[in-house]
């Protein structure tokens, strides 16, 4: 029989876990909060999800490796633009996430609710007025 780690199944959801920074293990091990997988109808591998606020850490850590260079060394709108992507991944909602994120970027609390309500404020008004 294929040892559970060569499985075409763990191979194939192996990315997905490390992208989520999460951690396999075997389903014996797995305890209340971890969730099972099953392949034809065998428990196969178990997946420990990281807690919150290690998950905007991994998030932080990714998208530091996506653009190459520490994200405090981003400009202005390359920020802004991680800013977007992590509100997106619901980065705001983890305890001190704003203090987080602003020393990763290496910008003040203020400047990360600047780009948070820059993209709340209203439609085409910064458009219109340039134009």
């Amino acid at each position: 029989m294929t040892e559970p780690r060569d499985h075409p199944f763990v191979t194939a959801v192996k990315p997905l876990v490390d992208a989520m920074g999460g951690e396999l293990m075997d389903p014996a091990l797995a305890q209340p909060d971890d969730v099972v997988l099953s392949w034809e109808g065998q428990d196969l591998l178990a997946v420990r999800l990281p807690q919150l606020s290690d998950s905007l850490d991994h998030i932080l850590a990714a998208l530091e490796r996506r653009h190459g260079v520490p994200l405090s060394k981003l400009d202005r709108k390359s920020k802004q633009d991680v800013v977007r992507i992590l509100e997106a991944r619901g980065a705001f909602s983890v305890r001190h996430g704003v203090e987080t994120v602003a020393g990763a970027l290496g910008v003040s609390r203020f400047t990360v609710y600047n780009y948070l309500n820059r993209d709340s404020g209203p439609k085409g008004s910064a458009k219109s007025s340039q134009e």
